[in-house]
């Protein structure tokens, strides 16, 4: 018996496999394509397939449409970059130093995908697909910062005049415009002090009038 499942679930890897690889192929196509300046709507498709080095219609294969190809394009982009940020606001808070590692590892994540991450703010503005989609993964983030907040208040660790909601909506929406910002001007802010600034305000804004220990 255990020879008559090997099989169909070794092909169904084998699929799986060959799609994260055409998938990250074609992330890197559009990445280099948008690295000249091109905005992302004046990209046809036939150019990614071509850069990507697949075949037209193995590209719809995948996508039916350039809406859906970015927002599974940002799927990949942003799943270590919403991490780092989860993460830390899930694990214990012991300092500062703590959000700004956190801050600093999504700025890096920023970087290495800024012309894919610049493209996904500008078209969700407008295309209702991608649009639901960033605002459902901010949303996700939002309630994942609004749940410890209402933890740490319940707790005592933060002021009790802090509201769970309007601070996550604030935090979030902070961190999210000013990296995009920083990244879409040429800024003079280095990445190191974009993050330690955030990082400051985020503590501050949490733990700065928290009750004395």
């Amino acid at each position: 018996m255990p020879s008559l499942t090997r099989g169909p679930k070794n092909a169904r890897k084998q699929v799986d496999d060959r799609r994260v690889e055409f998938e990250r192929r074609v992330l890197r196509a559009v990445e280099e394509l948008l690295a000249d300046g091109t905005p992302y709507t004046e990209i046809a498709v036939q150019k990614i397939a071509a850069a990507s080095g697949s075949a037209r219609s193995t590209f719809y294969r995948y996508f039916p449409d350039k809406s859906q190809l970015l927002i599974r394009m940002a799927e990949l982009a942003t799943a270590d970059l919403f991490d780092a940020a989860e993460t830390w606001w899930r694990a214990d808070h012991d300092d500062m130093a703590g959000v700004v590692r956190a801050i600093g590892s999504m700025i890096a994540g920023f970087r290495e995908h800024r012309y894919l991450l610049l493209a996904l703010s500008e078209v969700a503005a407008y295309d209702r697909d991608v649009g639901r989609y960033w605002r459902g993964r901010v949303a996700s983030f939002v309630d994942v910062v609004r749940t410890r907040l209402k933890t740490d208040r319940a707790a005592g660790r933060i002021d009790s005049s802090v509201d769970p909601i309007a601070t996550a909506v604030v935090l979030t929406a902070m961190v999210e415009r000013s990296i995009t910002a920083a990244f879409a001007a040429n800024s003079v802010v280095t990445d190191e002090a974009l993050a330690e600034s955030l990082g400051r305000a985020i503590w501050l804004v949490v733990y700065g009038d928290a009750p004395e220990a």
